[in-house]
């Protein structure tokens, strides 16, 4: 099975770049399956319903959110009982959505696709290694795991990486919007990357206009954000998965420029 990770989607360029170039890039890399972050994909915060169906409708499988998840009211409206959804499974108890869902795959498998946030740099959320744990032991099946980790500090996730190699198919960071270098196979058969990137404007402050983003480190008055418009790229890894062992047997970064949407 082929599986493609969209990082995290950003604003109006973002979706409009999924939806003039996923379609050729699933055809190119043959990918089976495909998941993107969408927490930042209705104007640079939280997700909407009609962003959400736009995102869905350009060939996604599944989105995936963050720390970002509750800032669009929009979402308590369509974030229960969505499985095509998936917000973090070690937020607090009682709150709407789920933090795993089980899809089929066109090989007749079923995905399962997670999120974990971490707790470095950003709101408090039970531990996640604890509830990583109890996630998998929740989880019934022998199939492949994708787990978006969402998080601040390279090394809470690549201590996760280390924790759960063997134990899931993928660990793929999100949050940062940056993507790095650090793709590799572990020793059990986990896929790590620290970051995927992001799918938005590059000419930016991590997806926001780069004048008022700057201000807001000369200044302490709050500072109105716009999201960026230029050198729209989409990011992604693609992860080839044993059918049989759900192992990884590779990940490739990809990066794909959409200057159509940069002209708008």
């Amino acid at each position: 099975m082929r599986i493609l990770f969209l990082g995290d989607i950003f604003g109006r360029p973002g979706r409009r770049a999924v939806v003039s170039r996923l379609m050729r890039i699933k055809a190119e890399y043959k990918a089976d399956f495909c998941i993107a972050n969408g927490e930042n994909a209705a104007g640079g915060k939280g997700l909407t319903f009609d962003s959400a169906k736009e995102i869905y409708a350009s060939g996604v499988d599944v989105i995936t959110l963050g720390n970002h998840t509750w800032d669009n009211k929009d979402i308590f409206s369509f974030i229960d009982g969505n499985s095509r959804l998936v917000r973090a499974y070690n937020y607090p108890p009682g709150l709407p959505g789920q933090g795993y869902t089980a899809l089929p795959a066109p090989n007749g498998k079923k995905v399962i696709v997670a999120q974990i946030l971490c707790r470095l740099f950003m709101s408090s959320v039970d531990c996640p290694f604890r509830r990583v744990d109890d996630m998998l032991r929740e989880i019934d099946g022998n199939y492949p795991i994708i787990l978006d980790l969402h998080g601040e500090a390279t090394s809470e996730k690549v201590a996760m990486g280390w924790y759960l190699d063997g134990r899931v198919t993928a660990v793929v960071g999100t949050h940062t919007h940056i993507p790095t270098a650090d793709e590799r196979i572990l020793p059990n058969g986990t896929a790590y990357i620290s970051d995927v990137g992001m799918s938005g404007p590059y000419d930016s402050v991590i997806g926001m206009e780069i004048g008022p983003a700057t201000k807001k480190f000369l200044s302490p008055a709050r500072q109105p954000h716009k999201v960026a418009k230029n050198n729209v790229k989409i990011c992604a890894v693609l992860i080839d998965v044993d059918d049989t062992s759900n192992k990884a047997l590779s990940i490739k970064r990809i990066s794909v420029d959409a200057p159509e949407v940069s002209n708008e």
